[in-house]
């Protein structure tokens, strides 16, 4: 494994990022987290004010880290972290919008498969359509916390998205599929983690419906959605 850090986009140095990692798209969620699940925090990194904390959770290493909006972004982080700072897990916690009607605000979406329009796959020239998945392993342990929590949660596909405001009527198509709710990560993720040989998944807050309009506020989302959090360090 060869360690090029830091990297340009990661100012930590080998060692300081802990195996298990949890991130959230805000930086300020990463704080968040720092701050209410982890003992004796240090930050590890402020490039591109990109936050990341690394403390202890019961006992063990966590690193909890922004990530930014969207699949390249997440790609690039997420890349440097399993393959130069030898990241074994990543749990992203984050919001979406719902795709159905049983489906609420609040609920928590496990995300078993993500869907996306993403040309992301293209780079490893696989002459077909990979199925983008979290590791099994990660997706019973959040069931299994959720059941404990008595916490609302579905598990099953989500649509990974490059473009938030999109004008392309076919999005509605991936409600008919099935598919519980949209997010802009996901893909890149547990591509990443596939490539490496290592686990990944993604726990989301419903923070609006795509259907019914309903919507809850930033600040909301930024500072109230923990049992999202609760499941993801239940994992660690």
């Amino acid at each position: 494994m060869e360690h090029n850090t830091p990297t340009p986009h990661i100012g930590a140095k080998y060692g300081e990022i802990a195996k298990t990692m949890i991130m959230a798209g805000d930086p300020l969620r990463a704080k968040l987290m720092a701050e209410k699940y982890l003992e004796n925090p240090v930050q590890v990194n402020n490039v591109r004010s990109m936050l990341a904390f690394t403390g202890t959770h019961n006992g063990k290493p966590v690193t909890v880290m922004g990530h930014g909006m969207g699949i390249p972004s997440i790609g690039i982080y997420t890349y440097e972290l399993f393959n130069f700072y030898d990241v074994e897990t990543i749990i992203r916690v984050g919001s979406c919008g719902a795709r159905q009607m049983h489906v609420h605000l609040g609920d928590l979406v496990i995300a078993m498969g993500s869907c996306t329009d993403s040309n992301y796959a293209q780079q490893y020239d696989l002459g077909g359509t990979f199925a983008p998945i979290a590791d099994f392993s990660l997706v019973r342990g959040a069931v299994d916390a959720c059941e404990k929590f008595g916490y609302s949660y579905h598990v099953g596909n989500v649509f990974s998205a490059d473009i938030f405001y999109s004008e392309d009527p076919r999005k509605a198509n991936w409600t008919k599929m099935g598919v519980l709710a949209d997010e802009m990560e996901a893909p890149a993720l547990y591509m990443n983690a596939a490539r490496a040989g290592k686990k990944a998944l993604v726990i989301c807050t419903v923070s609006d419906h795509i259907l019914t309009g309903e919507a809850t506020t930033a600040e909301e989302r930024q500072n109230t959605f923990t049992k999202m959090m609760d499941v993801a360090f239940s994992l660690v």
